[in-house]
C-alpha cells in the first residue's frame, strides 16, 4: 500500500496546528491548564505565545512542522516499503 505524501503531511499538519490552538485557547481561558507544554513550545516556535495572537501564530506553526513531518514520514513508508 502507498500513502499519499500530501495528504498525508496536510492531515498532520491541521491534527497538530489545531491542537496547538486549542490547547493555547484553554490555557487562556482556565490558566494553569497547559502552561508547562505551551512554555515549551514557546522555546521551540520563536513569536509564539500564550495569547490570542499566539494561536493563530502556533496553528501555522503547526501545520508546517507537522505538516513537513508527515510528508517526510509517508515518503519514508513508502520508499521502504518499495524496497520489498
Amino acid at each position: 500500500m502507498k500513502l499519499n505524501i500530501k495528504n498525508i503531511g496536510l492531515t498532520s499538519g491541521l491534527v497538530w496546528g489545531s491542537f496547538l490552538s486549542f490547547l493555547t485557547l484553554i490555557a487562556i481561558l482556565f490558566p494553569p491548564y497547559g502552561q508547562t507544554f505551551l512554555e515549551t513550545i514557546t522555546s521551540v516556535y520563536p513569536g509564539y505565545s500564550i495569547s490570542l495572537s499566539g494561536m493563530i501564530i502556533g496553528f501555522f506553526y503547526g501545520l508546517i512542522d507537522a505538516g513537513l513531518g508527515g510528508a517526510f514520514f509517508a515518503w519514508l513508508y513508502n520508499y521502504i516499503s518499495q524496497k520489498k
